[in-house]
């Protein structure tokens, strides 16, 4: 799905924004509905380590805030979200621009509220890849969230 001029004006922000800024990473594209997020992350002196390739903290700096804002924006207000967990698994040094697709569909958002109106809450575990322009993966990435109603006010 391409980009609204929202969605582009929000790209905008995150990418200066200092705290993702100063990982390294830039986002890409974000749909006009939220249902796909891209990013990018360049080796670069800002994010080379001692021996030459990426930083891990820039890899998992990059990809860590993603998938929590993505569900923020689609569950909407009647939710919290909060990253509970992460499970990193360096494959292969990141010797060039890597990248990571986020992805969430309907039927993922429709599970999660009726697991929510169940049982209060739920838990969801998302795996995201770093890859670079040949498709090696280079990092790996569980991250696991917790979503919950929000209390009435």
């Amino acid at each position: 799905m391409p980009e609204s001029w929202r969605s582009r004006v929000t790209r905008w922000g995150f990418n200066w924004f200092p705290a993702y800024r100063g990982t390294g990473a830039r986002i890409e594209h974000i749909a006009s509905d939220w249902t796909e997020v891209r990013i990018r992350l360049a080796l670069s002196w800002r994010t080379r380590n001692y021996v030459g390739t990426i930083f891990g903290g820039s890899l998992y700096g990059a990809i860590d805030p993603i998938y929590m804002i993505m569900l923020i924006k689609l569950l909407g207000k009647d939710y919290e979200v909060w990253d509970k967990a992460a499970a990193i698994r360096f494959r292969k040094p990141g010797r060039s621009t890597l990248r990571a697709t986020f992805r969430l569909d309907d039927g993922e958002l429709d599970q999660i509220k009726r697991d929510v109106a169940v049982s209060g809450r739920t838990e969801r575990t998302y795996t995201v890849e770093l890859k670079d322009g040949e498709g090696n993966v280079c990092m790996s990435c569980d991250k696991l969230l917790t979503i919950r109603a929000r209390p009435p006010r």
